[in-house]
């Protein structure tokens, strides 16, 4: 009985060790990563920058099986403009009527499920989570083992983004904000 406790003991820590040496985390460059956004509304567009805070994947035999992205937003950086206008825009991001960055600093994303479409692209389903509210999302990334590359569309309503939303509020004109938001993110690892 013993020699079979031993054995089985064994047969797990042989099985363990080959996992260890099969699945990595891949860390991701925060530094040398971007994350760049772009909102339409109907009389033009803004885009910007957020930073990446942390991120990885997890990498089994080169395949991604999962990972995990955490965004900084206090960062919300608009590109379009400058001085004052810059300002108002970044300042209205962050406020409670965007991304309420006093109680919600960061945005995650948790990879759920990655399947191989082909060489290099995989098709991602994962939770974002916005605001404290989670939704699932999915896309496609690019990925090589040295950088990955996605572009997601996201709806804002869906975390209680609301302001200017043609689908919330009647009558607004030209003064309407397009409810989808495009992001664009470039891993380096």
């Amino acid at each position: 009985m013993k020699n079979n406790i031993l054995k089985g003991a064994l047969a797990s820590v042989i099985v363990i060790a080959m996992m260890s040496f099969t699945a990595a985390i891949q860390k991701v460059n925060v530094k040398n990563s971007t994350i760049t956004w772009n909102g339409e509304k109907v009389t033009g567009s803004h885009h910007g920058t957020i930073d990446l805070k942390s991120g990885y994947l997890n990498v089994d035999e080169d395949k991604i099986t999962g990972g995990e992205f955490v965004m900084d937003m206090t960062s919300i950086n608009v590109t379009d403009l400058e001085g004052e206008s810059k300002g108002k825009l970044e300042g209205h991001l962050k406020s409670d009527d965007f991304f309420g960055i006093a109680n919600h600093p960061e945005a995650k994303l948790v990879i759920t499920t990655a399947s191989k479409k082909s060489d290099d692209t995989y098709g991602i389903v994962g939770d974002l989570t916005i605001k404290g509210i989670t939704n699932p999302v999915a896309f496609d990334m690019e990925y090589d083992g040295k950088s990955a590359h996605a572009d997601l569309t996201i709806d804002r309503t869906k975390y209680e983004v609301r302001y200017g939303s043609g689908s919330f509020f009647d009558n607004l004109g030209d003064k309407t904000i397009y409810d989808d938001f495009d992001i664009a993110v470039d891993l380096k690892f």
